[in-house]
């Protein structure tokens, strides 16, 4: 089977985002984002147009709703009572092709519009000033794919006065794909076992066609057949055969096209499947004559899928270098000859059976992942990162591993004595289950290695995904089919030896620095008192680690050795549990940043208001908001009582802050001020914290023992 040119840009997309710290230069934020509205003001129980404006810097884009080769933009709203949104209204969308013009999606490029239409409660005061918030997450991708999300707001005033449009939006919206029943389109859809045919009979003359589907059973990656003259087209649109065919499945999505005049644009399509004789005479194309077949590429496609299979198989020679492989590769094969004695077709018989036991190993892995997939996990490597606990686990495992290359634990070892036992066992069926054993010594020490592969499991067809791991464990056993076919070649292997030790703790720190970017990426997923709870969780990983090597290492022995051993496991179990990203709760605090301006306008409003002048180095700081914010009763208040949290964070130089802090003849933070609803002036915190402080001085009361 073929492995397709956007498979090798998602097995190299998994790897560069493993390495992206190494290019600080490809993992800056790309797009820009932020809410705008068609209406300058909002009318009390009428529709309010807005839109997320997406501005995409050259070569970077986002996704459409079907993204093919990633993920579509989302909008998460946090509206206030009584308000209703609707689902995005999507563009049309262009082609994503990568550097060698293969498709790889659907999706956004330049300045782009998505509209949303909210509609307001009939019961909005006018003169009053509404804010919405958004929660913004898109997949931004050129070479390399980044997660992005912005924290999103816009503040309206609400007027019973008409609402003066923006041209802006406005035009975004007169873009839109219309239905083409209304534009007077004629349109019919066939489905046969080679594919799907769609005949078009437009009002006007049009070019450049491409359908655009909603769903995934029809391929986005392989070219469409057109055949298109004037006012009629005849598309061919291939089936994806990795996706199953509902039996009720219609044709949905977006016809897009050029007219006339050269405007890029769309019609939206939803069609039942019709027999073939009933599309012809719905839809009469032939005029257009044969369909010329689809070209599927220009030979780059076989090209690069030699060079992945190329890689697959260097992957697994490499497994070989590791210390608890390569002492034993030239043994394995003296132990072939000795049972064999000088029959070469017998040496020959033990290395395929070794082969094999390597071969049936990975695709065991391969099967393993296959189901996974197919149950749903949705499993792929580069936009997994987009989950905040997947990323944590990456790089608590990443960690792991790159501790064990740094000798700070052993796994693996005791397996490869058992290995070296077994390959006195005598048969053909000894070698097949040696190879087998080889694969899981192999694992323990050489799994960071694997990461590309893995990342080509996740984002491969199944059948394309065995051929990879095929090839990796090809790699694996070729060495042991070279040295059984020339058992001279034994005598060329370079001796074990120290050097075996400093390539193992060398190939750690690639590994830390994946950590880095994993961190990284957390930092823009976690509010501050998750990251720093994740952080915290890799420094008890990293202890537990630590009293698991002490307790296992050679020579260990007695109860010492095994409180040890248990005790690092717990620890580890605890940092996991620890860590652990948890989805954010309506209970908890949601900060604005400080300003003046905005203390203001919120006094202006009656609402009580709550100011921390904090920063990240405080100590102090992080133990006041955890201890205030875990009381139910401060949590409750603050909801029932809409209390404004605004937070001035304090963590690099800001002259406004210090100038603020000056004003309350503060020098140092944590500082803290509560303005109670109706009141002039606010009233000052002491440094250490309480709940029944915090609530006290927002209640405009003097708590026991302040003055």
């Amino acid at each position: 089977m073929r492995l397709h040119v956007d498979a090798l840009r998602r097995v190299a997309m998994s790897t560069l985002l493993l390495l992206a710290v190494l290019l600080p230069g490809t993992v800056l934020a790309q797009v820009q984002a932020e809410l705008v509205a068609a209406q300058r003001s909002v009318q009390p129980g009428q529709p309010l147009q807005l839109a997320l404006r997406m501005q995409h810097d050259p070569h970077w884009h986002s996704f459409w709703k079907n993204a093919g080769t990633g993920l579509p933009t989302k909008l998460m709203w946090e509206l206030p009572p009584g308000w209703t949104a609707e689902a995005i209204q999507w563009p049309t969308p262009i082609l994503v092709r990568d550097r060698e013009g293969n498709i790889t999606g659907h999706g956004y490029e330049g300045l782009s519009y998505l509209p949303v239409r909210l509609i307001a409660p009939a019961d909005l005061p006018a003169g009053s000033v509404v804010e919405l918030k958004a929660q913004a997450r898109w997949l931004m991708c050129e070479t390399v794919c980044i997660p992005g999300k912005a924290a999103l707001s816009l503040r309206m005033p609400v007027s019973a006065e008409p609402a003066q449009s923006d041209e802006g939006v406005q035009a975004a919206l007169a873009a839109l794909p219309m239905p083409a029943a209304s534009e007077g389109w004629q349109l019919a859809a066939t489905h046969a076992p080679a594919g799907l045919t769609l005949r078009v009979a437009a009002p006007a003359d049009i070019a450049d066609l491409h359908f655009f589907p909603a769903d995934a059973f029809v391929s986005y990656k392989v070219p469409q057949t057109i055949g298109n003259r004037g006012a009629r087209a005849l598309l061919k649109l291939p089936l994806d055969p990795a996706e199953t065919m509902p039996a009720d499945a219609m044709l949905r999505g977006v016809l897009a096209y050029n007219d006339a005049q050269g405007v890029y644009r769309g019609v939206s399509i939803e069609l039942p499947f019709v027999a073939e004789a009933e599309a012809t005479a719905l839809v009469s194309t032939a005029d257009l004559g044969a369909v010329p077949a689809s070209a599927s590429g220009d030979g780059s496609t076989q090209q690069l899928s030699a060079l992945v299979l190329l890689f697959a198989l260097l992957g697994g020679l490499i497994l070989n270098l590791m210390p608890c492989v390569f002492p034993v590769l030239g043994l394995k094969v003296v132990g072939f000859i000795e049972q064999a004695g000088n029959d070469r077709r017998k040496v020959s018989l033990h290395a395929l059976s070794f082969t094999a036991g390597v071969l049936l190993s990975f695709w065991a892995l391969a099967a393993l992942l296959a189901v996974l997939r197919e149950g749903g996990q949705q499993l792929g490597w580069g936009f997994q990162l987009q989950s905040a606990p997947f990323v944590f686990v990456l790089a608590l495992v990443m960690l792991a591993f790159a501790m064990n290359l740094s000798g700070v634990f052993e796994v693996g070892m005791r397996a490869t004595g058992v290995g070296s036992s077994l390959q006195t066992r005598g048969g053909v069926a000894g070698s097949f289950f040696s190879g087998m054993l080889a694969t899981v010594v192999a694992t323990p020490c050489s799994a960071p290695f694997l990461a590309p592969a893995l990342g080509a499991a996740l984002a491969l067809p199944t059948a394309q995904a065995f051929i990879v791991f095929t090839f990796i464990a090809l790699g694996l056993a070729l060495p042991y089919l070279l040295l059984s076919v020339f058992p001279s070649l034994v005598l060329l292997l370079p001796r074990p030896g120290a050097w075996m030790e400093t390539f193992k703790q060398l190939m750690a720190f690639p590994l830390y620095a994946t950590v880095a970017y994993l961190l990284w990426v957390l930092a823009g997923q976690l509010q501050e008192a998750a990251l720093l709870n994740a952080l915290l969780a890799l420094s008890l990983l990293g202890f537990g680690l630590w009293l698991y090597g002490r307790g296992t290492r050679p020579g260990a022995r007695g109860g010492r050795a095994l409180a040890s051993t248990l005790a690092g496991v717990l620890v580890v179990l605890v940092a996991g549990a620890f860590g652990w990203p948890r989805a954010a709760t309506p209970e908890q605090m949601q900060w604005e940043p400080w300003s003046s301006e905005r203390i203001q306008q919120l006094q202006a409003e009656g609402r009580p208001v709550y100011v921390d002048f904090t920063a990240r180095w405080c100590a102090t700081c992080q133990v006041n908001k955890k201890v205030v914010f875990a009381s139910s009763r401060v949590r409750d208040y603050f909801r029932d009582n809409k209390v404004a949290t605004l937070k001035a964070d304090w963590t690099n130089a800001d002259p406004l802050i210090t100038a603020e802090l000056e004003r309350w003849n503060r020098s140092a933070v944590p500082f803290n001020l509560a303005y109670p609803a109706g009141a002039a002036a606010p009233r000052e915190l002491p440094e250490v914290l309480t709940a029944d402080i915090v609530l006290a001085a927002l209640e405009n009361a003097t708590p026991h023992g302040q003055d």
